[in-house]
């Protein structure tokens, strides 16, 4: 049986609650929700501006991902939450520039989910987490 272990990087902020920033068991990453948060002060980047926060989050998942021992190109489900319908084509084109910049010429793009929602901080526009499959060394 293979052993769940926790994935934690200085590069994303650290969990403000009780979770880790993200779990890998057997070749599975699972990254937990991260947000526009600056790994080093863990301050709310960018109020208002739901571009730049979605590219400061998806920063935050690409180093947890790698953390794991993964790379952006084995990031096979992104979930995207958002708490403005308005907000979608913004976080859209942002959320493609991101991806497209981080995976290998001739990627696979990974699946994704959008949800609109509440978000734990009022600051918060977007939130993502995400899914990897780490390749056997």
């Amino acid at each position: 049986m293979t052993a769940k272990t926790r994935v934690s990087t200085d590069a994303a902020p650290a969990p403000a609650h009780t979770f880790s920033q993200g779990v890998r068991k057997g070749p599975f990453v699972q990254v937990s929700g991260q947000g526009p948060v600056d790994p080093v002060t863990n301050e709310y980047l960018f109020p208002g501006d739901v571009a730049a926060q979605t590219t400061r989050t998806l920063e935050n998942v690409k180093a947890i991902v790698e953390a794991s021992g993964a790379s952006f190109d084995d990031v096979v489900m992104l979930r995207v939450y958002l708490t403005k319908r308005e907000d979608f084509p913004i976080m859209n084109d942002a959320y493609g520039a991101f991806v497209e910049a981080n995976i290998s010429a001739g990627g696979v793009l990974p699946s994704r989910t959008t949800v609109f929602t509440g978000l734990p901080r009022e600051e918060m526009l977007v939130e993502i987490d995400g899914i990897a499959i780490v390749d056997p060394a």
